[in-house]
Order: C-alpha cells, then sequence, then structure tokens
C-alpha cells in the first residue's frame, strides 16, 4: 500500500464509505414504518464502519487502540450484515441486493482484519505526537494573578 497521510486514503475507508452510500440508496426504498427502526438501525451501523476507521487512524500512535478501533468497525459492519439479512427476510431486499450489500462488507472485514494483523506497519509514528519544548512557568504562589486590577 502507498503511504497514506490521512484515514481518507485507506483503500478500506473508500469502500466502506461507497457502501455505505449504496446502503443509504437503497434504504430510501424501505416503508415509511421502518424509518426509526430498520432503516435507522442499518443507516448508523452502515456509517459507523467509516467513522471507526477515521478514529482508529487517529488512534494509530498505540497499536491496542488503533486495533480496538479496527475491531470495532469490523464489528460494526458485521451488524450492518445481520440489518441486510433483516431487510431481506422482511421482503425489503432481493436476495441480489442482499448477497451483493453483504460480500462488500465482508470485503471490508477481510480489509480490516489484515490491517489488525499489520497493526505495527501502521503504528507508532511518534512524529505525530505533540512536543512542547522546555521553558520557564511563572507560577504566581500568591494568587493573585494578572486579573482583573
Amino acid at each position: 500500500m502507498p503511504h497514506a497521510s490521512s484515514f481518507r486514503d485507506l483503500p478500506v475507508y473508500q469502500k466502506a464509505r461507497a457502501v455505505t452510500k449504496r446502503i443509504f440508496e437503497t434504504t430510501r426504498g424501505f416503508p415509511r414504518d421502518e424509518m426509526y427502526s430498520l432503516t435507522d438501525q442499518v443507516r448508523r451501523s452502515s456509517r459507523s464502519v467509516g467513522a471507526q476507521i477515521a478514529e482508529a487512524w487517529g488512534k494509530r500512535l498505540y497499536e491496542k487502540h488503533f486495533v480496538s478501533k479496527l475491531t470495532d468497525a469490523d464489528a460494526e459492519q458485521l451488524e450492518t450484515q445481520h440489518w441486510m439479512d433483516s431487510a431481506l427476510d422482511c421482503g425489503y431486499l432481493t436476495q441480489q441486493q442482499a448477497r451483493s450489500l453483504n460480500a462488500e462488507l465482508a470485503e471490508i472485514g477481510r480489509m480490516l482484519n489484515s490491517m489488525v494483523e499489520k497493526a505495527n506497519s501502521f503504528c507508532g509514528e511518534r512524529s505525530l505526537s505533540v512536543r512542547e519544548s522546555p521553558g520557564e512557568y511563572f507560577v504566581d504562589a500568591s494568587g493573585q494573578g494578572e486579573s482583573d486590577q
């Protein structure tokens, strides 16, 4: 993989965004009475996949945090697959639609698991940490400070 300077450069994030958009478009056809249940659930879980990947990127300084967020993303894609199965069972999706979306989600899961297995190649970039050069601090022991004088 070429060097990624942002989570947006990660192919897994790009795939997550694409499947989220497909799911959004697909769920527009769900019945209105599902708006605050199945439709909401599947949209939230699919959107969370990309959000968790972005959070993992932000936490990659520490491998355990990075891996934790990636496994959260994987759990969200599995939850989304469940909701796709539920939509199929309710007759809101065709077999082909459910199979196609679940295949895309499973591919994202494989990519996430590959990242977990190779986490050390993504983590520990110390140059990203915030550093402060040594300096002197003035502490007013009297408690008067420079306030409202």
